[in-house]
């Protein structure tokens, strides 16, 4: 049995009556029942995720994923390929937005090589994990992005992060990416699995003018033609039309939900990873929290047609984890309210009468 199969066979629906502990809890906290709105709701589901009606807090890490796209090469990315490993270095050595915010939060940050064009392996950047399953993918305008092998160890390298995470004690999980021309295999991706036409789904990327959107939305639309055969099924799509680093991500997804760990969900590359994750193991969705609705492309058409509500709106774009990053501190704020709120009997305060 896989490692895929095998973590797959260990997720289980959320624990309802965790769920209704939680909620008498916060029935009792001095406040009018319900008035912390979508708070009250993350606080039920995060305890039903960790099946623990004490909805216990611990601490929150960011995985980070970073490799190459071949279709890098159709000029589908306003700036140049050698920006990943650039951007690599930048992150783990605390330069990114995500670095800042990691530390800001005091989330702890895996930065992961899964398939950067240049190997820096064998110079180590401090601070980077390398977790390589190739040196970029192919161009998927000539042939399926990866191999069902390098798909299904891109898979494990993110099922083997989430568990490493979990027995480390971690309570909390973002996940994040980076890599020059994700967007467009996320477009892709994220077309096949919705049955949304590019033009709604494909956006600017990198700062892309008109003429380069243009051309990014024909090159989406040309790989679904030519992997028209691959689309039946999600790890033939993921192959098809998905990178490194968001097969990492899905395996993130299916590993956290396995080890009863809510992993928080990003933008529009990481919605692409979840999407092809729920299509795995449906039900999925419930053990994810979706951080933010970004301004990239067809985000937000995304996430109304997959019937999940994003926590934060801030019209960011940026990747890497920040929108994970803002949506976990609100996530800890409702569990903070959760536990050090006074309930109505040991503050002496009148409860409701009508």
């Amino acid at each position: 049995m896989s490692l895929l199969e095998e973590t797959l066979k260990q997720i289980r629906p959320l624990d309802a009556e965790e769920a209704w502990a939680a909620d008498a809890r916060l029935d009792s906290l001095t406040k009018p029942p319900g008035s912390l709105g979508y708070l009250e709701e993350i606080v039920r589901r995060y305890a039903a995720i960790r099946r623990d009606g004490s909805a216990r807090k611990g601490r929150g890490a960011i995985a980070v994923f970073v490799a190459d796209h071949g279709v890098a090469e159709a000029g589908v990315s306003a700036f140049p390929q050698a920006v990943t490993v650039e951007m690599l270095r930048n992150i783990a050595g605390g330069g990114a937005a995500i670095s800042v915010l990691a530390r800001r939060f005091g989330y702890e940050l895996r930065t992961i090589d899964v398939g950067v064009k240049t190997d820096t392996s064998t110079a180590p950047f401090v601070g980077v994990t390398y977790r390589r399953v190739g040196a970029g993918t192919r161009n998927l305008l000539n042939e399926a992005a990866m191999t069902p092998e390098q798909t299904h160890r891109a898979l494990d390298v993110g099922i083997e992060a989430a568990r490493d995470l979990a027995n480390a004690g971690v309570k909390l999980i973002g996940i994040g990416e980076m890599g020059i021309a994700n967007s467009t295999s996320a477009s892709a991706l994220l077309a096949a699995l919705c049955g949304l036409p590019p033009e709604v789904i494909v956006g600017r990327g990198t700062g892309l003018d008109d003429p380069g959107l243009r051309r990014k939305t024909e090159v989406v639309a040309r790989a679904l033609e030519l992997h028209r055969s691959a689309l039946g099924d999600p790890l033939g799509t993921l192959a098809a039309l998905g990178g490194f680093e968001i097969a990492a991500m899905i395996g993130v997804c299916i590993g956290g939900a396995a080890c009863n760990v809510p992993v928080v969900v990003d933008g529009f590359i990481s919605t692409a990873g979840a999407a092809a994750a729920e299509k795995l193991s449906p039900g999925l969705f419930d053990h994810l929290f979706f951080g933010h609705r970004s301004a990239e492309g067809g985000h937000a058409r995304v996430l109304e047609l997959l019937k999940v509500r994003p926590i934060l709106s801030l019209d960011m774009r940026l990747g890497e984890g920040t929108g994970a990053a803002l949506a976990m501190n609100v996530i800890e704020s409702a569990l903070d309210l959760f536990h050090d709120m006074a309930t109505f009997a040991n503050a002496g305060v009148s409860g409701k009468v009508r």
